[in-house]
């Protein structure tokens, strides 16, 4: 009898496998978008999968459709904590660095931290409808709300996500181009080269979460940045940084570094017009344990 169940539980979690694994990068993709954490991501689309198990899977119609839901109310859930926490976090808080070797535009880092300022209902009637294209409809039976709320929800958050989107998208190549030429002048102590590069607006946004070295603050502004800069040039000339790789980082040109200290950091820059507007950096090590 114990050999039957077993053949039958292993047939019945193969059955399920199947029919999930091609969906999990989809879904993968709406739960990272929607918690900007990938650990996180990764824990809501395998709850996901156990309760896919679970599921009568000759009733479901629409596998993605309902695995959708699915992934997006937990994350709806897992956000309300997820906010309590954000509010006691150590200085700027930035999404978990994903890297891919193309640009990937739907979402890239400025959109996802003006995604933050949105209420959750918010943030999915956005991403559902306005980055992966369902209708009202389906929006409504995956947040439960009347289709009517959800273009309201969703006309809200565009108002607050249309700044973030980029105005002078720089050419992929170009940008990478840059991503590099960045790297080699701030860790080369090439002031002028550095200078040149960046616009008079620009900003610095440092992400180490109380546990690695990194402004409590964004640093705003050409001549603050040039000052940070310069009194840091000694110190990296000194100790080092070697360049791991140059990607695209949450949709922007940047680069994989291993610095001084023996870990990791994601720099992600924003450009616009050919000139650096916003420099992202996750020193935060809990945010980069998958980049290893």
């Amino acid at each position: 009898m114990s050999r039957s169940t077993g053949r039958i539980t292993t047939t019945t979690s193969l059955d399920a496998a199947g029919s999930f694994n091609p969906l999990r990068p989809k879904l993968l993709r709406v739960a990272y978008r929607m918690l900007g954490a990938v650990a996180d991501a990764e824990d809501m689309v395998q709850e996901a999968f156990i309760r896919w198990m679970g599921t009568d899977r000759t009733k479901v119609c629409n596998p993605e459709a309902f695995l959708r839901r699915t992934v997006t109310r937990l994350c709806l859930d897992q956000l309300k904590s997820a906010q309590r926490q954000r509010e006691t976090y150590v200085g700027p808080w930035l999404p978990e660095p994903v890297v891919e070797d193309e640009d990937v535009e739907d979402v890239t880092l400025p959109m996802m931290l003006a995604l933050e300022r949105l209420s959750p209902l918010e943030r999915a009637a956005f991403l559902l409808h306005d980055v992966f294209g369902l209708d009202f409809d389906e929006v409504a039976a995956t947040i439960q709300r009347e289709p009517a709320a959800c273009r309201q929800l969703a006309a809200r958050a565009r108002i607050h996500v249309r700044e973030a989107r980029p105005r002078f998208q720089v050419e992929k190549q170009r940008g990478l181009e840059i991503a590099e030429a960045f790297f080699s002048a701030s860790r080369g102590g090439d002031i002028k080269a550095l200078s040149a590069m960046l616009a008079a607006d620009v900003s610095i946004h440092a992400d180490g979460g109380g546990k690695r070295p990194a402004a409590t603050y964004p640093i705003l502004g050409f001549d603050a940045v040039m000052n940070l800069f310069e009194a840091r040039t000694t110190q990296v000339q000194e100790n080092g940084s070697r360049l791991v790789r140059i990607a695209f980082i949450n949709g922007l040109p940047g680069f994989i570094s291993l610095e001084a200290d023996g870990e990791l950091q994601a720099t992600a820059l924003d450009i616009e017009d050919g000139k650096i507007v916003a420099i992202y950096a996750v020193r935060n090590p809990d945010k980069l344990r998958h980049l290893h």
